[in-house]
C-alpha cells in the first residue's frame, strides 16, 4: 500500500511540475507577444509621423516647391532604412568601446541577435528592436528636410541623409543608447531630445550655413522679408498627426508593456508638455506679433513635444507642464533670433528640434525624480540633486553639439566643392517642382506657382 502511495505521489508532483513549466512557458509566451506588439505598434506610430513632416513642410514652402517637399520626405525613410540596416544598426547597438559598436557590424548580423548587449534588457524579438530604433533613425533625417528646403539639390540632400542616418546619428546612439562613454558617465536621455532632434537640428543648422538664405528672404537693408507658406491646412493637420505620433515616439521607447503605470505616466507627461506649450506659444506670438500666428501654435505642440522627449520618464507632471511653458516661448523667440542672424529655415526646424532638444535634453538634470516611473535615475537640481546631473546633461549637449555639426558641416563642404548643393537661381525662382522633378502640385494653377 505504501509503495502505491508513494508511487502515486511522484506521478502527481510529476504532472504539478509540467503544469507549472508549461504555465510558466505560456506566461513567457504571451508576455513576449504582447510586448512585441506594443513595439511595432508605436513603431507604427513613429513611421506615421511621416506623414506630419511632410505636410508640416510642404504647408510651410511656397507652392512652387510642394512636389519637392513631398518627394523629399517620401524617399527619406527608404534611403534611412536601407542606410540603417547595412551599418547604422551596427555601429549603434554593436558591442565595441565607448565610442563606437565593432561586432555584428553589417546588415544587422541578418537578424541574428548576437553581439547587441546594450538592447539586451527588452524581450521583444530581434526585428522588433531593429524596426523600432529604425524609425527613429528616420526622424533625424527627417528634420534636415525642412531647415534646406526650397533651395537645396534633390541629391544632395539624398546623400546627405545616407551619411546621417548611416554614420552620424548612430555613433551619437551608440554614446547614448549604445553602451557608450556618455551612458557611462551618466546622461539620460529616455526617447531622443538629444539622439534623435539635436542630432537632426545641428546636422541641418550646418547645411543651413553653408546653403545661405533662400533668395529675397533678406532684403538689402537687413530687413526681413516674409516668405509664407500655401496651405496652413496642410501645416495643421501635419501637426496634429505628429502631437498623435509622439504617443508612440515617447511610451513606446518602454520597448515593453510590464509596467503599465510607467507608459501611463509618460503618456501624461508628454501631452502635458505639448498643451502647455500650445499655449505660451500663443501667448508670446500674440504679444510679439499683436495677433496669435497659427503656424507659431503647430510649432508650439511640437517644441513642447521636442522638450520633454528626454525627460518624458523622469519627471512629473507639473514638471511637464513648466517644461511645456518655456519650450513654447523658447520657440518663438528663436525663430525671430534666427531670422535676425539671417539664418534662413523655412519652417521653424532648428527652432522646434535643436534650440528644444538641447533645453529638454538639459530639463532633465533640473526636473528629474529619481525612480518617479520605476527607473532608476537621479534627481535633477529643482529636487535636491545638485549640479551632477545637470552637468552630465550639459557634457552631453556640448560634446553632441561639437561632434555633429563639425562632422556635418564637412560633409556639406565636401558635396557642395563635388555635385553642389544649391539650385540655381533660375531654378530656385520657377520653382524646384519644375527644375528638379519636372512636375507640379498645382497644374492648374500655373500663374499662382511662381510667386
Amino acid at each position: 500500500m505504501k509503495r502505491w502511495f508513494w508511487v502515486a505521489s511522484g506521478i502527481l508532483l510529476g504532472v504539478s511540475a509540467s503544469f507549472a513549466q508549461e504555465s510558466a512557458d505560456i506566461t513567457r509566451t504571451l508576455s513576449v507577444a504582447l510586448d512585441t506588439v506594443w513595439v511595432l505598434l508605436t513603431g507604427l506610430l513613429v513611421f506615421f509621423m511621416n506623414t506630419g513632416f511632410a505636410m508640416v513642410e510642404a504647408g510651410l514652402a511656397r507652392a512652387k516647391n510642394t512636389v519637392n517637399i513631398l518627394a523629399k520626405n517620401f524617399i527619406v525613410f527608404a534611403l534611412a532604412s536601407l542606410a540603417y540596416w547595412v551599418i547604422g544598426w551596427g555601429l549603434m547597438f554593436g558591442d565595441g568601446n565607448g565610442f563606437i559598436g565593432l561586432t555584428s557590424l553589417f546588415f544587422a548580423n541578418g537578424g541574428v541577435d548576437e553581439g547587441y548587449s546594450a538592447i539586451s534588457w527588452t524581450q521583444v524579438p530581434f526585428w522588433a528592436k531593429f524596426f523600432f530604433q529604425l524609425v527613429f533613425a528616420g526622424t533625424a533625417a527627417t528634420i534636415v528636410s525642412g531647415a534646406v528646403a526650397e533651395r537645396i539639390k534633390f541629391l544632395s540632400f539624398l546623400v546627405f541623409s545616407v551619411v546621417l542616418v548611416g554614420f552620424i546619428y548612430p555613433i551619437i546612439g551608440h554614446w547614448i543608447w549604445g553602451g557608450g562613454w556618455l551612458q557611462e558617465l551618466g546622461m539620460w536621455d529616455f526617447a531622443g531630445s538629444t539622439v534623435v532632434h539635436s542630432v537632426g537640428g545641428w546636422a541641418a543648422l550646418a547645411g543651413v550655413l553653408l546653403l545661405g538664405p533662400r533668395t529675397g528672404k533678406y532684403r538689402s537693408d537687413g530687413s526681413i522679408n516674409p516668405i509664407m507658406g500655401h496651405n496652413l491646412s496642410l501645416v495643421t493637420l501635419g501637426g496634429l498627426i505628429l502631437w498623435f505620433g509622439w504617443f508612440g515616439f515617447n511610451p513606446g521607447s518602454t520597448m515593453g508593456v510590464g509596467d503599465g503605470t510607467a507608459i501611463a505616466h509618460i503618456f501624461m507627461t508628454t501631452n502635458t508638455s505639448a498643451i502647455m506649450a500650445i499655449l505660451s506659444a500663443m501667448a508670446t506670438s500674440w504679444i510679439l506679433q499683436k495677433k496669435p500666428d497659427l503656424t507659431m501654435l503647430v510649432n508650439g505642440a511640437l517644441a513642447g513635444l521636442v522638450a520633454i522627449t528626454a525627460p518624458c520618464a523622469f519627471v512629473s507632471v507639473p514638471s511637464a507642464a513648466i517644461i511645456g511653458l518655456i519650450a513654447g516661448i523658447l520657440v518663438v523667440l528663436s525663430v525671430f533670433i534666427f531670422d535676425r542672424l539671417r539664418i534662413d529655415d523655412p519652417v521653424g526646424a532648428l527652432s522646434v528640434h535643436l534650440v528644444n532638444g538641447v533645453f529638454g535634453t538639459l530639463a532633465v538634470g533640473l526636473f528629474a525624480q529619481n525612480g518617479i516611473t520605476g527607473t532608476e535615475t537621479t534627481n535633477g537640481l529643482f529636487f535636491g540633486g545638485g549640479v551632477s546631473l545637470f552637468l552630465h546633461q550639459l557634457i552631453g549637449v556640448l560634446v553632441v553639439a561639437a561632434f555633429v555639426f563639425t562632422v556635418a558641416l564637412i560633409v556639406w563642404a565636401i558635396l557642395k566643392a563635388t555635385i553642389g548643393i544649391r539650385v540655381t537661381r533660375e531654378e530656385e525662382l520657377l520653382g524646384l517642382d519644375l527644375g528638379e522633378h519636372g512636375q507640379e502640385a498645382y497644374p492648374d494653377f500655373q500663374g499662382f506657382l511662381t510667386k
